[in-house]
């Protein structure tokens, strides 16, 4: 029986297979590979190339924890983001979601903040998530980017944050005693003139890595819009708001939407955020779809933490 011409013979298999093991396995030069075998270097490089294009060799890129890999360099590169973390939960409503995508979080900020940083922090529950997660963190400033937002099924808020992260880091901690959202604009005006309050916002400009909440322009879908009243919320979706990043408001192009209703925010604006050199967000659920997308339109947004089937969404879209 002839063999097809082109086919490899056994002899010819075992010996790329050999060759395979010195270089992808015991690290051998190919200097070192061609000696032993006696066999031109060019010879060897030709026979590991056929090693990896008939499928003799699969290199995979594979991590034992919880952090899809593949996902985050795909979301990375498609969106243009400084960081994309994707979370291997194949389920949407798991209720261990919000916790998982805090520790990941955690991870990471204990891993890109440095003594040189300021770390800013907006209330968000995924904010929450991470910092009751974070366990080491560079002793660096921290410092409160929005008012407390008081509400009966929100444990914690964005005092109890910085306060927290500071004591962990070391670091000193920039806060004050405000609501995120006024009656009136006279009111927030007022506010911000406080001692505490001015003091907060003069630092500000000097954050340079900052942690934030992302809402969709709806109900259950963003704390903010939950807090507002009726009136204010047709407003700002009137005027074409599809999110909010903390308080600062933006359209489906990623165009911040300026109106009095933000007037009545006591939080960082979108000049101020845009100064931030890492901005990170931890958005979840399948509805933050179309949020996510304008943040990261708007430039204010350019670091993900995030799950699989959000991610997943995200990339259908763009494909």
């Amino acid at each position: 029986m002839e063999s097809s011409p082109g086919a490899v013979g056994p002899a010819q298999l075992v010996l790329t297979a050999s060759i395979a093991r010195r270089y992808y396995v015991d690290g051998r030069s190919k200097v070192e590979i061609a000696d032993e075998f006696r066999l031109s270097r060019f010879k060897v490089a030709r026979l590991l190339d056929q090693a990896r294009s008939s499928g003799l060799v699969r290199i995979e890129i594979s991590h034992p924890g919880a952090i899809d890999l593949d996902l985050s360099a795909r979301l990375q590169e498609a969106f243009g983001l400084r960081r994309a973390i994707v979370v291997d939960t194949p389920e949407v409503d798991d209720p261990a979601l919000r916790t998982q995508l805090g520790k990941a979080a955690a991870d990471l900020l204990s891993e890109i903040v440095t003594a040189e940083d300021v770390l800013g922090l907006a209330w968000a529950r995924a904010v929450t998530a991470m910092t009751e997660q974070l366990t080491a963190l560079a002793p660096v400033p921290v410092v409160q980017l929005t008012g407390a937002l008081t509400r009966p099924d929100v444990e914690a808020n964005s005092v109890e944050l910085v306060r927290h992260t500071a004591r962990l880091s070391g670091g000193p901690a920039y806060l004050f005693y405000a609501p995120l959202v006024v009656p009136d604009a006279a009111t927030a005006r007022a506010l911000r003139q406080q001692p505490e309050v001015a003091e907060a916002i003069s630092h500000f400009d000097s954050v340079s890595k900052a942690v934030v909440g992302l809402g969709s322009w709806s109900a259950g879908q963003s704390t903010l819009y939950d807090a507002m009243d009726p009136k204010a919320c047709a407003q700002l979706e009137k005027g074409g708001v599809v999110a909010d990043i903390s308080g600062v408001f933006v359209d489906a192009d990623g165009v911040p939407v300026h109106s009095r209703v933000t007037d009545r925010v006591i939080a960082i604006n979108a000049e101020q955020m845009a100064k931030i050199d890492e901005v990170i967000a931890i958005p979840y659920g399948l509805a933050k779809v179309g949020a996510v997308r304008a943040a990261v339109r708007s430039g204010l947004v350019n670091g993900i933490v995030t799950h699989a089937p959000l991610a997943k969404a995200l990339l259908n879209e763009t494909d």
